[in-house]
């Protein structure tokens, strides 16, 4: 492709705003052209992202009109939506108004969880609120790019960042028929999985070399888990989650446990798993149990399995801000602009972190 599409940024100064226009900063076809805060108009990126300012300058942040301005312009655009949950679905359906009325076609990928569910009664029986915008809902597919070989509609919801990592453990088992469809799900979460506003929660002194669960067997992600893996693997799932918060910054570490439905040795589950994401760039299945600090600030995810014979435990690594949302979300942008999936996602993690 030659020309640079013009990319949009919504809900620019949260943490995965942030991890997106780090990455698109770098990237070879997607160009930021307006970034979106109403909280903050006029203010420079680099307030807000002092480590993004060499990439950025003197841009600013720009108010909602200007980016539908942008919208209604352009005949194409990328845009990426990064604006907190309950929020995201009346701000994408008036932008996709004034578009249409302008015969311009923004694609949206939303990070949010407004778009996940396919019914608005099922979103309201989670959130507690009635959805903000119903008629949009048939417009998304929300999966994993590893799960989902092409998208019907024209636009995308990113499973989030424990769901990625859920998803990417359990799908295989319950597609390739490994396991009956109740999966016991133990994960650990770093603070910036909060979000940028300080709560008690994350605060540091609170949890700096703790951990936690909280929202055990009752977390708002579980039916959304269950969702995506029976869209994915043809199969309802019964997902007994309890999530944890860990003493550090980013990334997450889940494990799935299930019974076998027959005996199968650690090398063969392995080997599954090899099979099962043979095509998917992003994904490495490992021997040995995988670790946070290998893929913090990447798009790859590492999984590993171990199994007694009778029970068999997948564990999988991803960074949630990179892999459990904004690469998620680069990566399916990719796809819907015919780009290679891999297109500005290459870049191995840190380490050392």
């Amino acid at each position: 492709m030659s020309e640079r599409i013009p990319a949009v940024v919504l809900g620019g100064t949260g943490y995965v705003a942030g991890e997106l226009l780090r990455l698109l900063a770098g990237h070879p076809h997607f160009e930021v052209r307006a970034v979106m805060s109403d909280s903050q108009p006029g203010e420079p990126l680099g307030a807000a992202f002092p480590h993004l300012a060499a990439a950025y300058g003197e841009a600013c942040f720009q108010p909602h009109n200007e980016i539908e301005s942008l919208l209604t312009r352009v005949p194409h655009s990328a845009v990426f939506c990064a604006a907190p949950h309950g929020v995201c679905a009346q701000l994408i359906d008036s932008l996709l108004t004034a578009a249409e009325a302008a015969g311009t076609r923004p694609r949206v990928v939303d990070t949010s969880a407004d778009f996940r569910f396919r019914s608005a009664d099922a979103y309201q029986r989670v959130y507690k609120h009635p959805h903000g915008a119903p008629q949009r809902l048939a417009q998304f597919t929300c999966a994993m790019p590893e799960h989902l070989a092409e998208s019907s509609t024209p636009h995308v919801a990113h499973p989030g960042c424990f769901a990625s990592a859920v998803l990417l453990a359990s799908v295989p088992l319950l597609t390739l028929g490994l396991t009956p469809p109740q999966l016991f799900v133990s994960g650990v979460t770093g603070s910036t999985g909060s979000g940028r506003k300080p709560v008690a929660g994350t605060h540091h002194p609170v949890r700096h070399s703790d951990l936690y669960a909280y929202s055990a067997l009752a977390h708002r992600h579980a039916p959304e888990i269950a969702a995506c893996a029976h869209a994915a693997a043809g199969v309802w799932a019964d997902i007994a989650f309890v999530p944890h918060s860990g003493p550090f910054a980013r990334g997450i570490h889940v494990t799935v446990q299930a019974p076998l439905v027959r005996p199968l040795e650690t090398a063969e589950v392995i080997g599954a798993l090899r099979g099962f994401y043979a095509g998917s760039r992003f994904v490495r299945v490992l021997e040995a149990p995988p670790r946070v600090k290998d893929v913090v600030a990447s798009n790859y995810a590492h999984l590993s399995a171990v199994s007694d014979g009778r029970t068999v435990a997948v564990m999988c690594t991803l960074d949630n801000l990179t892999k459990g949302a904004a690469g998620g979300a680069v990566q399916w942008m990719n796809r819907m602009f015919g780009l290679a999936e891999t297109d500005g996602l290459t870049a191995p993690a840190p380490g050392w972190t």
